[in-house]
């Protein structure tokens, strides 16, 4: 199969909208009083698919249990694994476990008591059943396939039906075209079933495509209802990391969960420009190498530094764009531009405090300093400086203090609208860096701490997970594949291929030194390549973490937007791409540093208070019950006009209400639906 990148198919699971476009009766609804546990059940056998499922479920934060077929001691799904009573106010009252299933197929047991008894399950509490990947058939409502191949560069479309179920989507579901070498995305098309007026049985398509030589084509995804129960079934390979599954995901979640579950999902994305006021050096296309990071000693090149114009340029794009973006700042590039001054003046320094409320602002420290280990710069790689015991050197505390305390006294003295809390340090020092560095500066914890910082911006290709240091958290940001030390789109490219291509295409030969990790190409046009080859590449890539409920920011450095302004069809790239394919009621979330750290926190408490089992809930005639530890916020989605007491309960996003919600007292949340 293809790579993948995951994406948003959100199921609203509007009920009466659902029954109007579905001939035979309606599937019955759970008895009165019945208790239904807000838990998945995920039976899996071990392939892509529905790990695929889990792994969205596990980054909405869906309470889940996998069972494994593969796994000889799992246990035996039956009426007891699925079902049980339970004392309410005195009366026993039914308790069904799980509120979706999800399966590898329609009928993945080799024990049919086990099908049988999850069939029973099903249409006693009206539990909807997902099937992963399945072979058209009858037992799913679809006729023997008109189609099976590849569907690489094949673009589906949700129909009226899967429109109004899945409205964040505006329709199209494009298929990712994987390159020469890479697996194909295998479906099958195939036509629904005809209705059947004496059982009620019908199949509604929601997602369909033609064939990639456009001579057949049908359903890829279809509801079907029949014998009193519902499923829905994918009759095409995916796995987590697809565009096409990240655009289906949530959906698929929220048709399961009639749109009612612990956990919610937003899309974000954030970009911070570093290095705002200073200047960057700039690659050097002949020798292959950055002056005063790897360049011999004599080889030079012009520094790059923003402009006046630049500034406003930014601020016109932000609000045609409707995006806002983070300056990283570092006040002494400010300074010294003025010194060096014939009017004492820095006109970068003008134009930006005149449109300083037109960004948001973050301390990038005063100079840039690296805050780790006293480095040794006269060997390539750098090491770190040690004492006369072999130990490292370490920048003093006292010099953290005065680049992070200046920058700040600086933007007070400019009007700057900054967030004190908020610290990205240059090169991400003063943190662990392999193998140079393998510990923390000690001298950092207790700078941050005395500074009041409680957001550190880290790598998350060192450190994905956040982590405490002195009073302030982590927040993993991902670099956007344009480099800090170019501003033309031709010196971009030549540095892309430098890293990407062959020593005997001219490049560094990196690719072929580590084939499990880089993939060789073709050099590059410095003339069409970025446009044609990087923006394409590095908006999919961008888009995939979009789509996955994930908020660390982004990062890309002044030099990006002078001179060529390359960030900008980038960013373009990205934001017409999404505004393409998703609806206007699930905007981009656009946090500063402190929310997105925030965010991430959230996420990891929740995670660990559902791994601890600390966390429960239940729908009962229409009322959720959740139990949680009250310190920890619950992340609840549920169908529009649900109350919390008497207010309406949480943020209209993709269709629903969603919001991280504080618990009473006693730890619980309870809400009424609709």
């Amino acid at each position: 199969m293809g790579r993948f990148r995951r994406s948003v198919f959100m199921a609203v699971a509007a009920a009466s909208t659902a029954m109007a476009m579905v001939a035979g009766p309606a599937t019955a609804a759970a008895p009165p009083g019945t208790r239904v546990e807000l838990k998945v059940l995920v039976v899996t056998d071990g392939g892509p698919s529905t790990s695929a499922i889990a792994a969205e479920l596990k980054s909405e934060g869906v309470p889940y249990r996998v069972v494994d077929l593969t796994d000889g001691g799992r246990p035996v799904i039956d009426a007891d694994f699925l079902a049980d009573t339970v004392t309410d106010n005195g009366t026993v009252v039914d308790r069904a476990h799980y509120q979706a299933v999800v399966m590898p197929g329609a009928n993945p047991f080799g024990n049919p008591d086990e099908l049988a008894a999850l069939t029973a399950y099903e249409q006693r509490f009206d539990i909807p059943q997902v099937n992963a990947y399945v072979w058209p058939e009858g037992t799913v409502g679809l006729q023997a396939p008109t189609y099976s191949g590849p569907l690489d560069g094949v673009t589906a479309a949700l129909t009226p039906a899967g429109l109004a179920s899945f409205n964040y989507l505006k329709g199209p579901v494009p298929f990712e075209d994987n390159a020469a070498g890479v697996a194909e995305t295998w479906g099958f098309l195939a036509q629904p079933l005809p209705a059947d007026p004496v059982t009620g049985a019908v199949t509604t398509p929601l997602l369909t495509a033609a064939a990639p030589d456009g001579t057949a084509g049908n359903t890829l995804i279809a509801e079907y209802r029949a014998n009193n129960r519902r499923q829905l079934s994918l009759s095409f390979s995916y796995n987590d990391e697809q565009q096409q599954y990240r655009l289906l995901a949530p959906g698929i979640v929220n048709w399961m969960t009639g749109g009612v579950h612990l956990g919610l999902s937003r899309n974000f994305l954030s970009v911070q420009v570093d290095d705002v006021f200073l200047p960057d050096s700039r690659w050097s296309v002949s020798a292959n190498c950055t002056p005063g990071e790897d360049c011999p000693t004599g080889v030079t090149t012009t520094d790059i530094r923003m402009r006046a114009s630049d500034v406003t340029y930014a601020a016109m794009w932000q609000l045609s764009r409707g995006f806002t973006l983070d300056m990283a700042f570092n006040a002494n590039g400010s300074v010294e531009a003025a010194a060096e001054s014939s009017t004492g003046r820095d006109a970068l320094t003008d134009a930006m405090v005149m449109l300083r409320s037109q960004f948001r602002w973050t301390n990038h420290t005063w100079s840039h300093e690296y805050l780790g280990c006293i480095r040794d710069n006269t060997v390539i790689p750098w090491v770190c400086q040690t004492d006369a015991n072999g130990d490292p050197e370490w920048t003093t505390e006292a010099k953290i203090n005065s680049e992070i305390a200046d920058n700040l006294t600086w933007a007070s003295q400019k009007g700057l609208p900054i967030d004190r809390s908020e610290l990205v340090t240059g090169e991400h020092s003063g943190l662990f860096i392999l193998p140079q560095q393998p510990q923390t500066n000690p001298h950092l914890a207790p700078a941050l701490t005395g500074n009041a910082i409680t957001w550190l911006a880290a790598d998350n290709s060192r450190m994905p997970d956040q982590f405490t240091v002195g009073s302030a958290l982590t927040v993993p940001r991902y670099p956007l594949n344009i480099y800090f030390n170019v501003a033309r789109r031709s010196e971009q490219v030549d540095e892309y291929n430098w890293i990407y291509t062959s020593r005997a295409d001219g490049g560094s030969g990196i690719c072929e030194d580590n084939p499990g990790t880089v993939t060789c190409i073709t050099p590059l046009s410095t003339t069409t390549g970025y446009q044609n080859y990087i923006v394409p590449l590095e908006t999919r890539f961008a888009l995939s973490r979009i789509l996955n409920n994930d908020p660390r920011p982004h990062y890309v450095h002044q030099a990006n937007i002078t001179e060529d302004r390359i960030l900008y069809p980038l960013m373009d790239g990205v934001l017409n791409r999404y505004r393409s394919l998703l609806a206007t009621n699930t905007p981009i979330v656009n946090p500063r540093l402190s929310a997105a750290g925030t965010e991430l926190r959230r996420q990891a408490e929740w995670r660990d208070a559902i791994a601890d089992g600390n966390v429960s809930g239940y729908i009962q005639d229409k009322q959720v019950h959740i139990s949680a530890p009250a310190s920890v916020s619950v992340p609840l989605t549920a169908v529009t006009g649900t109350l919390r007491g008497t207010t309406l309960f949480g943020t209209s996003y993709a269709g629903l209400r969603s919001a991280w919600t504080t618990p009473a007292a006693d730890g619980t949340v309870d809400v009424v639906l609709p």
